[in-house]
């Protein structure tokens, strides 16, 4: 009778451990694939490049940059002309001087003004640039939340060969991610999202 009991501990014993270990492999292994799956990546230059809204921006742009242009345009042909007419009046004249005047405050004008449409075009990008970037966080952080991803990495895409050296360089030192193959991509998942907010505006 002992000897029965001391058989049935061990077969215990043993099942015990083998299902321990059988349990701790799986844990093991969902644990790892747990870590590989969680990732996800995101090419912002993508998304940048191909959403709806990034279509229109630059259409409406290129409409402002064609008025600008127009509007420089028109104030050059009348400094041109009047500094023609400069060339038919006595130099010294009444009519000169007032004529000399009024050329000279065109010219600062336009100058000023293309001035002002130079750093008002770059900082409208600039503040493009930055809503769309925003945008883009916030869509990959809800989706990222709804997929159970943990991680989220900006997956850059190179283009080679690069116009210079010191381009090169900096493309070597910003590129962080050189292989993404087992990670989640959601780029097309976003620029989606983006381009849903896009046609509903």
């Amino acid at each position: 009778m002992k000897m029965k009991a001391i058989v049935l501990c061990c077969l215990i014993s043993a099942v015990v451990f083998f299902v321990g270990y059988e349990y701790s492999l799986a844990w093991g292994k969902s644990e790892a694939d747990k870590h590989t799956q969680n990732i996800g990546v995101v090419s912002i230059q993508k998304v940048f490049q191909n959403c709806k809204r990034n279509a229109r921006y630059r259409q409406e742009a290129v409409a402002e940059q064609d008025r600008i242009i127009a509007e420089l345009e028109k104030l050059s042909k009348d400094i041109e002309a009047e500094r023609a007419g400069l060339k038919t009046l006595k130099i010294g004249s009444h009519d000169h001087l007032a004529l000399m005047k009024e050329t000279l405050e065109k010219q600062a004008k336009l100058q000023a003004r293309q001035e002002f449409y130079k750093q008002h075009m770059e900082l409208k990008d600039q503040q493009w640039t930055e809503g769309l970037y925003k945008d883009i966080l916030q869509e990959t952080s809800e989706l990222a939340k709804q997929k159970g991803l943990d991680l989220v990495l900006e997956k850059d895409e190179i283009e080679l060969p690069v116009p210079s050296v010191n381009e090169l360089m900096m493309t070597i030192r910003t590129h962080k991610i050189l292989y993404s193959g087992g990670c989640l991509d959601i780029t097309d998942e976003v620029m989606a999202r983006l381009d849903a907010e896009e046609s509903e505006k």
